[in-house]
């Protein structure tokens, strides 16, 4: 049988990538950081509530089409359905896009660049030890309707 049929991760990593990533950012502003001149500081907040608000409603609009496609929100669970429709008719991977824009939003709303920098390193590690397992896990369980999918609509945005 297939390793990857009856679940795509064994450790939830999303929610630890993302916390370490705020981490590290905490940590280099305290010990390099980066400045916003003033009127900067104030567009960024104003680009970063923007960023915060639109990440929660994704994330929100994510999980309620989960549940009511009555399939999995967790990572180590195996899939029952293939959702195409929500926000998945725009991304792959709405909660993972949700949590970035989230990272990098709340870094320009407290003026922490490094929030930035560790949002898109976030999202690179996210691609390579999760969406990678769970794309693997969704061709072994839907196979030709998933490779149609990935066709037709983008990993992360």
């Amino acid at each position: 049988m297939n390793a990857y049929r009856s679940k795509s991760l064994s450790f939830p990593w999303p929610p630890l990538i993302y916390s370490g990533a705020v981490l590290i950012a905490l940590y280099l502003q305290r010990y390099d950081p980066l400045p916003l001149p003033f009127i900067w500081s104030i567009i960024a907040w104003a680009i970063g509530a923007i960023l915060t608000a639109f990440a929660v409603m994704l994330n929100v609009w994510a999980v309620k089409t989960l549940v009511e496609r009555r399939t999995t929100v967790l990572t180590q669970r195996c899939s029952t359905h293939l959702v195409t429709s929500g926000p998945f008719r725009f991304t792959r991977n709405p909660t993972y896009l949700g949590y970035t824009l989230l990272t990098a939003g709340l870094g320009l709303m407290i003026g922490n660049l490094w929030f930035v920098a560790m949002a898109a390193v976030a999202a690179a590690l996210t691609t390579l030890l999760v969406i990678r397992c769970e794309e693997m896990h969704l061709l072994s369980r839907f196979g030709c309707e998933f490779e149609f999918y990935c066709k037709h609509t983008r990993r992360w945005f």
